[in-house]
């Protein structure tokens, strides 16, 4: 696999994936109108303004495909609307199941897409719905050979039979796109021929068209949307485009493995182009089976949960570090290999997020951990869910309201879809507005984690990132990411150990978690201009610390020496009492211990580091505070006593002033014998 180092620039992805500017041009527009057809070759790359001028012509192929949706789908409610009437919904519901699936299947590939997304999230869809769903990943009805074959031929030169040794008699897969040949080139390589349904062309454009219309409509007549639907729309025809281009998703497989292959449980099949056309691909052929065919995966003693740890842990990477992410990560697109591996296969919808929105759906994530809801109301406004002028005050209690109640003892606890319910019952009563690419994140994430629950209902998408999101605030040198950390440790002037704690603690358990990184990092951070707030406030709780620890240990020697001669014992003082079980000492000994069981931590290595540490100027500044510190606070305390004591004298004096005004006791004179007889 192509070896690949984190966090490198988008400037890549930008030069690589940028789309042909030819079919954005008006004089295409104009071809299309001249020649009166929509084929492959005069459209190429997904364009609204073409489409639009195309169908405005074609009014009667709109209102036919209208009604060829409107009839099936409204009979299909009309009779779950009297299921629930007659008592017979758990009676038909098989039957009701096997129809939809029949409906999404005839009205075509961008429905068929809708059912695959249905078809993982067990927590929305009743189970026998999702098993006829399931059908639509990779088992839908395959169209004739003679079209395939004639498709390879156009697309490559020459008939199958010339250019492979084997092809399989019939197809092994058929998805929403294109179906699947298993064949042997002749060079010996087992592989995967993928060849593209005819006609999809049309049918695309011409449903694109009508999303794209409903969603104009919606977004000018429906004052409570505020989100740009047709930016949304756009963004996902986009990327149905691009999965029409089989030589797209042939870079985008090898992008993809230059970006991820790195990883060592994630395997990307190889792509022969020399094989591979626009509707045609050819790749390494992978022997596997689907995550949600649970027994098949445990009969192989592999750990399904696990690989889908690994899927999460690789969306992350994709999400966060490049930008670049699967956008349809269904079941039918990933495969358990029989060593244990999580293969990918489709690469077809793809889609990329900047630099500025990776880094703010990080910060997002620790302010929502941090419950700091201020700075993520801020996050909406980078991540552009609202614009720069809108008013955040009653904004941020309402966050406050919804993830404070959600959120509850831990972040880990919540799923990924509860938060969204949560955000989408907000964004109606706000201005929120929802961007065209965080759509496909949610697609992607929604996705997986309905893979996730089918396999362990008990699955927490957030438990498992968190341990990614802390090696990432440890070991990222961004400023983004490091004014993060900052406003993750320290609040109001203080250090917060317990937030580092639960960092390193969580840093620990990510995959590819380095601590050598992790220290150089920290380090470099701490030495640079950025970091003297930080050098600051360590200064500060340094002093604290030794301050109090040369107290409790004075006054643990002092009541050792008073209990030997037997004199009573004197009470610690309250301030002193108060820090025994909170003092930063004790936080240092727990992450040395959380140190000590990270893997790769090694003490010794440290021992190198001292000497040059120590001769930094900045260290030399901080021992300089230090003992400045350390100083000030002896003699604060020391005037502090001298005044108290001086105090307490002054008032022992005025007390046996005001008590008796007689410097000495009068002595008791007898009584006279008249008072002593009353």
């Amino acid at each position: 696999m192509p070896q690949s180092t984190p966090y490198s620039s988008s400037t890549v992805l930008e030069q690589r994936l940028e789309p042909d500017e030819e079919f954005t041009r008006p004089e295409k527009i104009r071809t299309v109108l001249d020649t009166d057809t929509l084929s492959a070759s005069e459209i190429g790359h997904y364009n609204p303004d073409l489409i639009i001028a195309y169908y405005r012509r074609h009014p009667l192929q709109v209102i036919g495909r209208l009604i060829a949706i409107l009839l099936p789908l409204l009979s299909f409610c009309f009779k779950i609307w009297l299921d629930k009437t007659q008592g017979k919904v758990a009676k038909n519901q098989r039957k009701r199941a096997v129809k939809l699936r029949e409906i999404l299947t005839r009205l075509g590939p961008t429905y068929i897409k809708v059912g695959q997304a249905l078809s993982t999230r067990p927590d929305l869809v009743p189970p026998l719905y999702l098993e006829e769903l399931a059908y639509l990943q990779d088992q839908l009805p395959p169209f004739s050979n003679d079209i395939a074959y004639r498709f390879i031929e156009e697309e490559l030169g020459d008939h199958p039979r010339e250019i492979y040794a084997e092809l399989s008699p019939n197809p092994v897969a058929a998805a929403s796109l294109g179906q699947v040949y298993k064949g042997r080139l002749k060079t010996g390589e087992i592989v995967a021929v993928k060849v593209q349904r005819p006609d999809l062309i049309r049918r695309i454009t011409l449903d694109v068209y009508i999303m794209r219309s409903l969603a104009a409509w919606a977004q000018k007549n429906i004052k409570r949307l505020r989100s740009d639907l047709i930016a949304i729309t756009d963004e996902f025809a986009g990327r149905i485009f691009e999965e029409m281009d089989y030589a797209q998703e042939g870079r985008n497989a090898e992008l993809f493995a230059e970006l991820y292959g790195y990883i060592p449980e994630i395997y990307i099949p190889r792509i022969y182009w020399e094989y591979t056309g626009r509707r045609v691909l050819t790749m390494e052929w992978i022997e596997g089976t689907k995550l949600t065919n649970l027994e098949k995966v445990q009969a192989q003693g592999i750990d399904a949960t696990y690989l889908v740890e690994v899927g999460v842990s690789c969306s992350l990477r994709q999400l966060l570090e490049h930008g670049f992410f699967h956008a349809d990560p269904h079941p039918g697109n990933l495969l358990a290999t029989p060593d244990g591996k999580l293969a990918y296969l489709d690469f077809g919808m793809m889609s990329q997020i900047k630099p500025y929105q990776r880094y703010g759906l990080i910060e997002a994530v620790v302010h929502l951990v941090n419950r700091d809801f201020d700075s993520l109301a801020q996050d909406y406004i980078k991540l552009e869910f609202l614009t720069p002028d809108t008013d955040l005050t009653p904004i941020i209690p309402a966050l406050s309201n919804v993830f404070g109640n959600a959120l509850g003892a831990s972040v880990a606890e919540l799923n990924f879809k509860s938060i969204t319910d949560q955000m989408s019952e907000m964004m109606y009563e706000f201005p929120f507005r929802v961007p065209a690419y965080y759509a496909l994140i949610i697609r992607s994430l929604v996705t997986l984690e309905g893979i996730a629950i089918g396999i362990d209902p008990e699955f927490k998408v957030l438990s498992k990132a968190y341990p990614y999101i802390a090696k990432r605030l440890l070991t990222d040198p961004s400023p983004e990411l490091r004014a993060s950390l900052r406003d993750l440790l320290f609040r109001d002037g203080n250090f917060r150990w317990n937030r580092l704690e639960n960092l390193l603690r969580n840093a620990r358990n990510s995959q590819d978690y380095d601590f050598d990184k992790v220290l150089n990092q920290a380090l470099d951070f701490l030495f640079s201009p950025r970091g003297e707030f930080i050098r600051e406030r360590l200064v500060d709780e340094i002093v604290k610390a030794i301050d109090v620890y040369g107290r409790r240990t004075l006054f643990n020697f002092s009541s050792a020496v008073r209990q030997q001669v037997g004199m009573k014992a004197e009470t610690m003082p309250s301030d002193l009492a108060a820090s025994s079980n909170s003092d930063s000492l004790q936080h240092l000994q727990n992450i040395l211990q959380m140190l000590n069981e990270t893997p790769g931590f090694d003490v010794m290595r440290l021992v190198p580091l001292i000497p040059e540490l120590i001769t930094k100027p900045e260290t030399q500044v901080m021992g300089q505070k230090i003992a400045s510190g350390l100083a000030q606070k002896m003699a604060a305390r020391l005037i502090r006593n001298l005044l108290l004591e001086a105090e307490a004298n002054n008032n022992k004096k005025q007390e046996g002033k005001q008590g008796n005004p007689f410097p000495f006791t009068p002595p008791r004179l007898p009584l006279p014998p008249q008072a002593a007889m009353r």
